[in-house]
């Protein structure tokens, strides 16, 4: 009976709420995620930035959190998801990145991917990779975009897993944080994951203000 219902459960599971995931799958289920975010173009709509974020508020064990997650495990678990999906991604560019995103529909995926090529074009290899793991569907295209334009593999691997390795472990204790000394922040959690999205174009809208203002200055040295 308790497997049946824990079957149901999981079969219910909304793949857009972070909370819901956490609930059926646990750490499991974060590594999975971020595996298809980043490595899958299928996965563009999945919330890597709540789910991270989310499971590191889980992590403090609060008796009225619905799961208790563990630090060390979900924080490996994250990321080998979303270095193995990156490179996955990228691996999939170079052998057919370009015509699977030319094919799709979805008019969100073709901004993502516009928003990548800008993204290499203005920044360059390295500071574009770890840059696009802030943004949401950006980080999607731009590993199978790198494979396609042939980005050189060394370069994307370091970069990839510097910028993997600073987002998965910044957003999970940046909850785990909150959760510790905030009581009974689950009732906010809604208005902290809309900031948290907010706060992952950040550093992307700070490198285009740089660019412009750069960019500026030398028109007026001219």
């Amino acid at each position: 009976m308790t497997t049946s219902v824990h079957l149901a459960s999981q079969l219910a599971v909304n793949v857009l709420d972070a909370r819901s995931l956490l609930t059926a799958f646990g750490v499991l289920g974060v590594g999975v995620v971020l595996f298809a975010e980043t490595g899958l173009l299928i996965g563009f709509f999945l919330p890597g930035d709540s789910l991270l974020f989310t499971a590191g508020l889980l992590c403090t064990g609060a008796a009225d959190r619905p799961v208790k997650l563990s630090l060390a495990p979900l924080t490996v678990a994250a990321a080998v998801g979303a270095l193995a999906g990156a490179q996955c991604g990228y691996l999939i560019g170079r052998k057919a990145g370009a015509a699977l995103i030319s094919r799709s529909r979805s008019p969100r995926l073709h901004e993502g991917t516009k928003r990548a090529e800008e993204l290499l074009e203005r920044y360059g290899h390295a500071k574009a990779v770890v840059l696009a793991r802030f943004v949401p569907v950006v980080r999607t295209v731009l590993n199978p975009l790198a494979g396609a334009l042939e980005v050189p593999v060394r370069t994307f691997t370091v970069w990839q897993a510097i910028g993997g390795l600073v987002w998965t472990i910044g957003l999970i204790l940046a909850g785990y944080a909150l959760g510790s000394s905030v009581p009974n922040v689950d009732r906010y959690l809604l208005p902290l994951v809309a900031l948290i999205l907010l706060a992952s174009l950040l550093p992307v809208a700070l490198e285009v203000l740089r660019g412009r203002r750069t960019a500026k200055a030398d028109g007026g040295r001219q």
